[in-house]
């Protein structure tokens, strides 16, 4: 699946390119790239407003589409769920926030939080392009480890790509806090990396300690299988316009974004799935290979080609997809 940005998001991000030197985007947006893989957090990368939009060039199309996968995923696990309310902590431009009104566009009371006045300002002009709520989306500049005790509660809490820039000592508050604010569905979302999953394996842990129900990825609530050098991520792909392609110094004309995430719910709001395709499966001559999360672990699981409803199921999934 390639998920692209909303129209008037493309449009909105052209109109903040106009006049603006590409190869020096490109420049801010190499040094804002090392920086983050150095672990500095958008305090001390994010400094001016060129920077912020750097970001938004770079990496807000794969925020976009990471987050709008799980959100996709969210409404198949509860798909009575209905948001009026939308929490986007650590909101950066707003991604999480554009890719939630998109699959719930009943969504109306928007609220970004973000310590970075440049990320916050950038979001309001992009959303100025947008639907009503966006452009009616309440900014507050707000350190999440500050505490969340003046939050607003919320249908829907999102954090996407926050949790790496937290100090690990501080992480557990920052989700009770999100948990706290939470009256529907919490959707945390996390880079596909090792340390990103292990951050949300931590959070899903405390999650659940809380009372939380888990819809997603995970088809149970027991202890995490994955250990050792083994992770849970998943894949989306996205198309790069030639201004994003300048920006990261690519020349294929689309990027795979690995992401991890966790779906956490109020008892009763939804199910989880039986198991979940934890990699690409693989076909060969005589079936198809995959490996499943399942409530009994991690399963390896062999649909043979002469078992044709069995082939005929596995046909059809791919990595990420829960199995009935």
């Amino acid at each position: 699946m390639s998920v692209e940005l909303p129209a008037p998001l493309r449009a909105a991000i052209a109109r903040e390119l106009e006049g603006v030197s590409r190869k020096g985007l490109a420049e801010r947006a190499a040094r804002t790239s090392a920086a983050y893989r150095a672990g500095k957090g958008s305090a001390g990368v994010i400094r001016e407003a060129d920077d912020a939009l750097a970001y938004a060039l770079a990496r807000l199309p794969a925020t976009y589409a990471a987050c709008a996968s799980v959100f996709a995923e969210a409404q198949v696990r509860a798909p009575g769920f209905a948001p009026r309310r939308l929490l986007d902590a650590g909101a950066g431009p707003a991604a999480a926030s554009w890719a939630a009104l998109e699959t719930w566009p009943e969504l109306g009371d928007l609220t970004w939080l973000d310590a970075s006045p440049q990320f916050l300002e950038i979001a309001a002009r992009l959303a100025a392009a947008g639907a009503e709520p966006l452009r009616a989306a309440e900014r507050r500049r707000a350190d999440l480890t500050a505490g969340g005790a003046d939050w607003p509660r919320a249908d829907l809490v999102a954090c996407s790509y926050a949790l790496a820039e937290i100090a690990p000592e501080r992480q557990a508050a920052v989700v009770a806090d999100l948990w706290a604010a939470c009256e529907g569905l919490l959707a945390l979302i996390e880079p596909g990396t090792p340390a990103g999953f292990a951050r949300l394996r931590t959070a899903r842990a405390a999650l659940i300690a809380a009372g939380a129900q888990i819809l997603a990825p995970c088809p149970h609530a027991q202890a995490c299988p994955m250990v050792g050098e083994d992770w849970c991520h998943f894949a989306v792909r996205l198309p790069r316009s030639r201004d994003h392609r300048l920006a990261k110094g690519a020349e294929v004309p689309y990027e795979d974004e690995p992401y991890a995430y966790v779906l956490a719910a109020r008892p009763g709001l939804g199910a989880p799935t039986a198991a979940r395709v934890l990699a690409p499966p693989r076909a060969g001559k005589p079936g198809i290979d995959l490996k499943l999360c399942t409530p009994q672990g991690v399963e390896a699981r062999f649909a043979a080609r002469r078992d044709k409803p069995a082939y005929a199921v596995a046909r059809r999934l791919g990595w990420g997809d829960g199995v009935a």
